[in-house]
């Protein structure tokens, strides 16, 4: 009997059938107003971003396995999933290298102060800048060491840097020059000249780095954010960025997305403001089929899944 299985994005027709050769039954619905049917009652594996606003997923009895296209879980409703005893998989390592590279360029961006150049370009003004910083010698200090943080932390290596890691036990990670552990973030924070902030979002990490850590920083510290923007306590990070002790921000994500127009961030000259767009490349989708396509066969052998979240963890 074939398993049927709720795909909620078009991976092209070869892909498509690549799927149906294994053995899945496929529904593909957009997740553009999803709603519960008749049709999906039988559905033992949803494949999906974000169908969760309108699918109510009490009502699929059969449903055991859902395989995320993204990295992070904030979307999926944990209760219904641990209620049920549902797996959950997520895209870990599908965005690594673009968004460590992401990673680098604004780094760059901000120590050789690349905006006020488009700036100054954009209004046909000629007029060196000589207060440019090597990145050279500088301490980076991740908050996170997982697969996106050490695909950066490999490329920072050819630029000379310290690179420092924080995570759960201070366990040491491949391309770290040494690791804290998160009790240990205000050691580990004074001694980073850039922080780039790369640590899954949980009850734990939320607000992690408030007013007191800001306070704990170097003065004139550069900060990137490529996570979750409620890891951070924005109203503590807009007050930092306005008296100087952050240099500069380059800031993928935030507490509420897409950002309101009346943000101050907007205003504020020493911020970057990206519309959560470093994981994008060209690669992506073939890295999140590939990713998928590898759980969809061995979840038909039984064989251990890859990415399985820790529902309470939530990482």
């Amino acid at each position: 009997m074939l398993i049927r299985a709720l795909i909620t994005h078009n991976y092209g027709v070869e892909n498509m059938e690549r799927i149906r050769q294994l053995g899945y039954d496929i529904i593909e619905k957009s997740e553009k107003e999803l709603y519960f049917s008749e049709e999906l009652r039988d559905t033992e594996v949803l494949v999906c971003y974000n169908p969760f606003n309108t699918l109510d997923i009490s009502k699929l009895p059969n449903l055991k396995w859902i395989q995320l296209t993204s990295v992070g879980i904030d979307q999926v409703p944990i209760d219904i999933l641990k209620k049920n005893s549902i797996t959950l998989t997520n895209n870990k390592g599908g965005y690594s290298i673009p968004i460590g590279e992401w990673i680098v360029l604004k780094l760059l961006e901000m120590y050789k102060n690349s905006k006020a150049f488009y700036q100054k370009q954009s209004q046909k003004i000629w007029k060196i800048d000589t207060s440019l910083l090597e990145l050279y010698g500088k301490t980076i200090g991740f908050i996170g060491t997982g697969s996106i943080a050490s695909e950066a932390a490999k490329r920072l290596k050819g630029f000379g840097v310290d690179i420092l890691g924080l995570n759960t036990r201070g366990t040491k990670t491949e391309y770290f020059d040494k690791c804290y552990s998160i009790d240990k973030i205000n050691e580990m924070v004074k001694l980073s000249d850039a922080i780039v902030v790369s640590i899954p979002h949980t009850e734990k990490t939320h607000n992690l780095l408030n007013e007191e850590v800001f306070q704990e920083m170097k003065n004139g510290v550069y900060l990137v954010n490529i996570a979750r923007g409620s890891i951070i306590d924005e109203r503590a990070m807009i007050n930092n960025l306005k008296n100087g002790k952050i240099k500069c921000a380059a800031l993928d994500v935030f507490e509420k997305e897409p950002l309101d127009k009346n943000n101050p961030l907007w205003e504020i000259e020493n911020v970057i403001i990206t519309p959560h767009n470093s994981w994008v490349s060209e690669m992506r989708d073939d890295r999140r089929f590939n990713i998928i396509y590898d759980n969809l066969k061995r979840y038909l052998s039984n064989q251990t899944l890859k990415n399985i979240v820790d529902l309470n963890k939530g990482y």
